[in-house]
C-alpha cells in the first residue's frame, strides 16, 4: 500500500478541489495513484475540475513567423526568468527572429545569438518546443499571437479553389478562427478527431453519475453530457465568438456558402507560456 502523504493529498485536492476526507478516501481506494483518483472523484461527482500537474512554469513569450506564401507557419516559445525580460524589446525582437530562422533554417544552431542574448538581458533564455503547419492543397496558415505574448495561435484553413485565399472574406474568416482558438482554448477541430479513449472516459463518468436512475434515462442524460463535453473542447461545435447565436461551424458554413467553396478548418495549433508539450 503507498503512503497518502499530507503533499498528495493537498495536490489531489489543488487539482480537483474535492474535499480533504474525500482526496484521502480515493488515494487510498486507489493506491496512491492520482490520476487514477481523480476519476474516482469525478465518477462521484465530487470533483469539480480535473487539470493534470506538472506543466511547466517558466517566463516568456510566443513567437511566430508565417512564410510570406501563406503556405506555412511556425510558433515557438522562448523562455526567460522574469516576466521583466519577457516584455523586453530586444528579447521580443531576439524571439520574432529565432521564429523567422526556424522556418528558414530548421536545423540552426542557435548557441551563440543565444549566449548572446543572456549578456545583453542578465537572464538565462532557452529556446524552447517549436512546430510548425504547412498547408496541404489550396488555403493559408494564419497565426494570431494574444496581448502579452503567453498565448500563440496557429491555424491551417483549406478551400478547394486557387484563389480563395486572396478574397478578403476567406482572411477574415481564418484570423476570426484564430482569435476563437486563443479565446476559447479547444483541443479538437471536431468530436471526429477527439480520442476515442477519452470518449469512452467521459461516457463512463457520465453514467457512473447516475447509476441510479432507470437505463433509458441514463442514456439520454450521458448524450446531452456528451454533447456539452464537444462544445467545450471541439473548435467547430463551440459557439462563435463574435455571434453567440451560431457555432463557429456555422459560421464557417455561411462564408463557405458567400464564397461558393468549401471551406474546412483542417488543424491547429495553441501554445501558452509555462504548459510545456500539451
Amino acid at each position: 500500500m503507498a503512503e497518502i502523504t499530507a503533499a498528495l493529498v493537498g495536490e489531489l485536492r489543488r487539482m480537483t478541489n474535492a474535499g480533504l476526507m474525500d482526496c484521502k478516501k480515493a488515494l487510498t481506494e486507489t493506491n496512491g495513484d492520482i490520476d487514477a483518483a481523480v476519476d474516482v472523484l469525478r465518477k462521484k461527482g465530487v470533483a469539480t475540475a480535473a487539470k493534470k500537474a506538472g506543466r511547466a512554469a517558466n517566463e516568456g513569450v510566443i513567437a511566430h513567423y508565417i512564410r510570406p506564401d501563406g503556405k506555412l507557419g511556425l510558433l515557438v516559445e522562448v523562455n526567460c526568468e522574469t516576466d521583466f525580460v519577457a516584455k523586453n524589446e530586444v528579447f521580443g525582437e531576439f524571439c520574432n527572429e529565432v521564429a523567422k530562422t526556424l522556418v528558414e533554417q530548421p536545423d540552426a544552431d542557435f548557441e551563440a545569438i543565444r549566449t548572446t542574448q543572456v549578456t545583453k538581458v542578465g537572464e538565462n533564455i532557452q529556446i524552447g518546443r517549436h512546430k510548425t503547419l504547412e498547408v496541404e492543397g489550396s488555403g493559408m496558415v494564419a497565426a494570431y499571437i494574444h496581448t502579452g505574448a503567453k498565448v500563440g495561435v496557429l491555424a491551417e484553413v483549406g478551400c478547394g479553389k486557387e484563389d480563395t485565399p486572396s478574397k478578403d472574406a476567406f482572411k477574415s474568416l481564418v484570423k476570426d478562427i484564430t482569435l476563437q482558438i486563443a479565446a476559447a482554448n479547444p483541443t479538437a477541430v471536431s468530436r471526429e478527431s477527439v480520442d476515442p479513449a477519452l470518449i469512452a472516459k467521459e461516457k463512463e463518468i457520465a453514467a457512473e453519475q447516475f447509476k441510479d436512475k432507470p437505463a433509458q434515462a441514463v442514456e439520454k442524460i450521458v448524450e446531452g453530457k456528451m454533447d456539452k463535453f464537444f462544445q467545450g473542447i471541439c473548435l467547430i461545435d463551440q459557439g462563435f465568438v463574435k455571434n453567440g447565436e451560431l457555432t463557429v461551424k456555422e459560421h464557417v458554413a455561411n462564408v463557405s456558402k458567400e464564397l461558393g467553396d468549401e471551406i474546412t478548418i483542417r488543424r491547429f495549433l495553441r501554445f501558452q507560456v509555462g504548459e510545456g508539450e500539451a
